[in-house]
């Protein structure tokens, strides 16, 4: 079975044609349950996300900041396994027919194996992965399951990244470039900064028409117009999983994410 590469391209498309850029939203698998996580995804989708991130608990994520390190060590407590990220995958898209892509450090991969790792989310119906801590250099092995298998193969780029670097990262990519907004963790911030759009100009400078997508400090509506105005995709994560980790319960945090989502999706649209 093939993986839903193109329906990612299509759904970046779309939000391109509507001269908008496309809402890319976050969430761990396992959070605050695994059922629990499941609903939170389909009511970040319901509230106006176009695609949705699963995060693979890791208990050494590397680029995480505090908040969606909580998150991990609860769903890693409840006993969360990569088969429930797939099912998560699975049931999230069967639900809303949306791309869903998994956000996974390398190591659960490569110990997993990587033939089966891209079987199985490809027959969960899955869009692709995003690896932050995988090199270019050393992703031969991914990117030819991947590419059997119909997933992306999303590639992290920083402020710091050197235009041949830049050049390399898009040429070995797909489906589109992650595009950290500044050096440090995930969390949310008062300010996306400069960098950002410097970083998605010499990104689309490169010439792989790949869209950008930046990631790292957007939380509001406000922040969200900001980024859309220069990028083609607005990713936000640390602010739903702060929204669910401060309800009251789970209920309250399904809610809470739909209407987080709802507010970022007037902001893409430039209404915030």
């Amino acid at each position: 079975m093939s993986g839903n590469i193109q329906l990612l391209s299509d759904t970046l498309a779309a939000a391109k044609a509507e001269g908008r850029s496309a809402l890319i939203a976050y969430l761990p698998a396992g959070f605050p349950t695994v059922d629990g996580g499941i609903e939170a995804i389909k009511a970040v989708f319901d509230g106006g996300a176009d695609v949705v991130e699963v995060g693979l608990p890791h208990s050494d994520p590397v680029l995480d900041g505090p908040v969606i390190q909580t998150a991990d060590d609860i769903a890693l407590r409840g006993g969360v396994r990569i088969a429930d990220v797939m099912r998560t995958v699975k049931e999230a898209h069967e639900a809303t027919g949306k791309p869903v892509l998994v956000m996974t450090y390398w190591n659960p991969i490569d110990r997993y194996g990587v033939e089966r790792f891209t079987a199985e989310l490809a027959e969960a119906g899955g869009a692709g992965c995003i690896l932050p801590d995988l090199p270019v250099q050393e992703a031969r092995l991914w990117r030819e399951h991947a590419e059997k298998h119909g997933l992306a193969t999303v590639f992290v780029v920083a402020p710091s990244s050197k235009d041949e670097r830049l050049a390399q990262i898009t040429a070995a990519g797909s489906g589109f470039v992650y595009a950290a907004s500044l050096m440090g963790v995930t969390g949310t911030r008062e300010s996306v900064g400069t960098q950002a759009q410097d970083l998605v100009e010499r990104t689309r400078a490169t010439g792989s028409g790949l869209p950008v997508c930046v990631g790292l400090g957007v939380s509001d509506a406000q922040q969200a117009a900001e980024v859309a105005g220069f990028a083609d995709g607005v990713i936000v994560g640390s602010a739903f999983v702060k929204r669910m980790l401060d309800a009251p319960d789970d209920a309250a945090g399904v809610e809470a994410v739909r209407a987080l989502a709802g507010e970022l999706a007037k902001g893409v649209r430039g209404q915030a």
